[in-house]
């Protein structure tokens, strides 16, 4: 149906990286997001440098890179850290992410970014579900 250009649509809207889906560079300057002090990307391993794309996407081999577990649902979902929260732009900004992250885009990627990607789309969820409703918005910003 699609003609073998499942990404074109994601790219056109500038979601999608450029050469998400196609072949791996050698070199990568992204530092990794699993929080720990080696800044490399796992897929490449090269040294540390800018991100790009929310720190979702290696910049050089365009490898999902691990989730940030210190990263909080508002910074998260691009909402400014109070009680008010925008619903519209918060479902905007969660179908955003999930064209970016959602396992079903992963099924022919390597087994690492399949569970990286059902990382990031279990936070997207849960920062989604939180911030949608008052009481558990309340709940998040008083703990």
């Amino acid at each position: 149906m699609w003609g073998g250009r499942t990404g074109a649509l994601p790219r056109v809207w500038g979601l999608w990286p450029t050469g998400v889906l196609g072949r791996r560079q050698r070199s990568c300057n992204a530092p990794s997001l699993a929080g720990s002090n080696s800044p490399q990307c796992w897929n490449c391993g090269g040294p540390g440098g800018p991100i790009r794309v929310d720190g979702f996407f290696c910049p050089q081999c365009r490898a999902l890179q691990p989730p940030d577990p210190t990263r909080d649902h508002f910074s998260l979902m691009d909402c400014n850290r109070s009680f008010r929260v925008d619903t519209a732009k918060l479902q905007h900004r969660y179908q955003q992410l999930q064209r970016l992250v959602h396992p079903d885009f992963f099924s022919q990627r390597s087994q690492t970014e399949k569970d990286f990607s059902k990382k990031h789309s279990t936070l997207v969820n849960d920062a989604y579900k939180t911030l949608l409703t008052p009481l558990s918005r309340g709940l998040y910003l008083v703990s």
